[in-house]
């Protein structure tokens, strides 16, 4: 028998960067209706429910068949909330699930097929805890500090390597996917651990919106497609 999923999708009101990002219109539809509909085709979450303080975007979710089972609490929907406390409290007011899947509604390029892949792997492989990485556009290796003017490597190395093929791979966070155990969740109070596995999404699919000019490229690339 599948294991019982549970998908949240968070979404307050306030946005500094894009404001009403999670309610404006995204290439013919609302940002986070893109979500909305990739988790719905699931074949493994069991129920996808949105946790927001914003009577707008709840409105559009409930459109877009996404349940609602509670409307968050103000003091969880500053600029300083730590999105853990979010899906803490959603799972205290929804209880019975195995997995928990946290799904921001600012990646509209992840698909179904991303999130299946990532909970198929997560439940076969018996992982605790799985968040989803892109291969970094810019190597650490090559980064600095600067301090009074002077150049301090981020990185130390012992000889400075020049061709990008000799550097090691790096992956950074993409803010697609997150997975955990409920159980697990609830006692580490975060989804990245000492535990913590990688699912290595195409930098195609990663795009994460947080600016006029990420919302301005995503809707250009969908343009194109």
């Amino acid at each position: 028998m599948k294991p019982k999923v549970l998908a949240i999708i968070p979404a307050r009101g306030g946005s500094k960067g894009v404001p009403r990002k999670n309610s404006r219109n995204f290439a013919g539809k609302p940002l986070i209706a893109w979500t909305i509909e990739e988790a719905k085709k699931s074949k493994y979450i069991t129920r996808t429910i949105l946790s927001s303080d914003n009577e707008e975007i709840i409105k559009m979710a409930k459109e877009y068949g996404c349940d609602v089972p509670f409307v968050r609490p103000k003091e969880l929907a500053q600029d300083d909330t730590p999105g853990i406390n979010v899906v803490l409290h959603a799972l205290e007011q929804c209880r019975g699930y195995e997995y928990v899947i946290l799904l921001q509604p600012t990646s509209p390029f992840r698909t179904v097929e991303d999130i299946d892949n990532c909970i198929e792997y997560t439940i076969n492989q018996q992982v605790k805890f799985c968040v989803s990485v892109t291969e970094a556009e810019q190597s650490p290796y090559w980064m600095y500090t600067i301090v009074n003017g002077k150049m301090k490597p981020v990185i130390e190395q012992t000889q400075l390597t020049t061709r990008r093929q000799d550097l090691p791979n790096v992956y950074v966070l993409n803010g697609a996917i997150y997975i955990a155990k409920v159980e697990e969740i609830i006692k580490k109070k975060s989804f990245l651990t000492d535990e913590t596995k990688s699912f290595i999404m195409s930098n195609e699919n990663s795009l994460d919106i947080d600016t006029m000019l990420d919302f301005e490229i995503g809707e250009y690339l969908i343009g194109k497609s």
